[in-house]
C-alpha cells in the first residue's frame, strides 16, 4: 500500500470589515487600499518559496539569509477569465557556509518545487535566483 502524503490544511475568516484573521490566530490582517488581495497572493507565493527554500537548505546542514520580491499582471485572460497572466519573482540569498555551484543549483530547484503556492497558480512563475551575489541560472 502506498504511503499517503501529508495533508496540511489552513484556514482564515475574513470579518465584515474585511480584516482577515488566521485559524492558528495573531494579530488580524487589517483592510488597507494599500494591500489588494493579488499583493497578499504575491506575498505567499514569495513567503512559500522561502519557506520552502529555508526547509532544504537546513537538511543540506547549511543556513540562509534570504530576501525576495514577486510581481504579477492581472489581466482578462483568452478564456475570458480575470487572472494572473504573469507572475515573476525575484530572490537574494546568501548560504553558510558556501556551496558549489551546482549543490546552490540544487537547492533552488527544491525551493521551486517545494513551494505549494507556486504549484497552485496558473501562470507558473519565472524566478530570478541572486545565491552569494551571483545570478544562477
Amino acid at each position: 500500500m502506498p504511503a499517503r502524503a501529508k495533508r496540511l490544511e489552513f484556514e482564515v475568516a475574513v470579518a465584515e470589515d474585511g480584516s482577515a484573521r488566521s485559524g492558528l490566530g495573531g494579530p488580524p490582517i487589517p483592510v488597507a487600499e494599500e494591500w489588494k488581495a493579488e499583493h497578499l497572493v504575491l506575498a505567499g507565493l514569495v513567503r512559500c518559496t522561502l519557506a520552502s527554500l529555508g526547509y532544504h537548505v537546513r537538511r543540506a546542514g547549511l543556513s540562509v539569509t534570504s530576501s525576495g520580491n514577486a510581481h504579477g499582471v492581472v489581466t482578462q485572460r483568452e478564456d475570458g477569465v480575470w487572472g494572473f497572466v504573469e507572475i515573476d519573482a525575484a530572490f537574494a540569498v546568501q548560504l553558510e557556509p558556501p556551496p558549489g555551484a551546482d549543490a546552490a543549483r540544487e537547492l533552488i530547484e527544491k525551493a521551486e518545487r517545494g513551494c505549494f503556492v507556486a504549484n497552485s497558480l496558473q501562470p507558473r512563475p519565472r524566478y530570478r535566483w541572486s545565491v552569494d551575489g551571483k545570478e544562477i541560472a
